[in-house]
């Protein structure tokens, strides 16, 4: 049996190769005047060039369009991760504002309670002064 393994894409490439050399042998070996062979030869040869030329070029314009792309979508990429990192830094930078705010108030109270204490302590120790 037959391997079936290879790539269609391969077995293509192969028929052509053969289908041309078949033509060119086929020429070759017609009955027909030197000068009327080497024309269809020069046809045919001008027909391959043309094909190649216009395949290259499609191949060289579908790469620049998948440049393009590429680039479009890693600026896009590179935008939406700048306003990602902006946002996350906002936050942070309003989290921290807050916590500041409430470390703040915080250590305002402590001290109020400790004002208040040291007040409340001095009243006991000048009343107990007093009943001495």
């Amino acid at each position: 049996m037959a391997d079936n393994s290879g790539n269609s894409g391969d077995k293509l490439v192969f028929f052509l190769i053969g289908a041309g050399i078949g033509a060119v042998t086929a020429l070759l070996f017609a009955p027909k005047a030197g000068s009327e062979l080497r024309s269809e030869i020069a046809d045919a040869t001008k027909k391959g060039l043309d094909y190649a030329r216009d395949t290259g070029r499609d191949i060289g314009e579908r790469a620049q369009d998948y440049y393009h792309t590429g680039v479009e979508r890693a600026t896009d990429l590179t935008s939406r991760g700048r306003e990602a990192v902006g946002d996350l830094t906002q936050r942070g930078k309003e989290l921290i504002t807050n916590q500041k705010a409430q470390f703040a108030a915080a250590i305002e109270a402590g001290k109020q309670g400790y004002r208040e204490a040291k007040q409340a302590d001095s009243v006991r120790s000048s009343a107990a002064v007093e009943e001495s």
